[in-house]
């Protein structure tokens, strides 16, 4: 295995920022990592990889972030309504393919939710895709698969 451990810390360091705006609820900014084609996906079948043509528990293009987040920030939606803190920790990030106008990485995530005194857990694998920009990376396309996805989830008042 020959790794390029630049590229292993930058890639790191992206994913720790991402994950430390959507703790701290610093939504706008965090829209401002995707380019305008970029497409957050949760899908509902952990082997699924057509996600444009299942069933998924979140396939937001540009449009739906915004409206994802202004729902948050507005209160607008029941889920935002009983504000919730998490606290994600990221683990085993592994570059699968590094070219100059794209990064595919994928690391295990654990979010942890604290909402009116009830901790719950949710443990992903996540694979982003990344085009570098000057300075870092944009994101092209974050797919969380979720252990439990097909099983119960509470309403969620975060974005993974």
């Amino acid at each position: 295995m020959n790794t390029n451990t630049q590229l292993l810390t930058q890639v790191t360091e992206f994913i720790g920022y991402e994950g430390d705006l959507l703790d701290h609820k610093n939504y706008q900014e965090w829209l401002s990592l995707w380019t305008d084609s970029g497409l957050y996906i949760v899908p509902a079948d952990l082997d699924e990889t057509d996600y444009l043509n299942t069933l998924n528990l979140a396939l937001d293009d540009a449009d739906m972030r915004r409206m994802r987040v202004a729902r948050l920030e507005n209160g607008e939606s029941v889920s935002a309504r009983s504000v919730s803190y998490t606290v994600r920790m990221v683990s085993r990030v592994r570059i699968l393919e590094a070219g100059e106008d794209l990064v595919i990485a994928r690391c295990a995530m654990t979010l942890n939710e604290l909402r009116h005194g009830k901790l719950v857990t949710y443990p992903a694998n996540v694979e982003y895709t990344l085009k570098p920009k000057s300075g870092g990376f944009e994101l092209q396309q974050k797919v969380v698969k979720l252990l439990h996805s097909d099983g119960f989830l509470r309403t969620v008042s975060f974005i993974f």
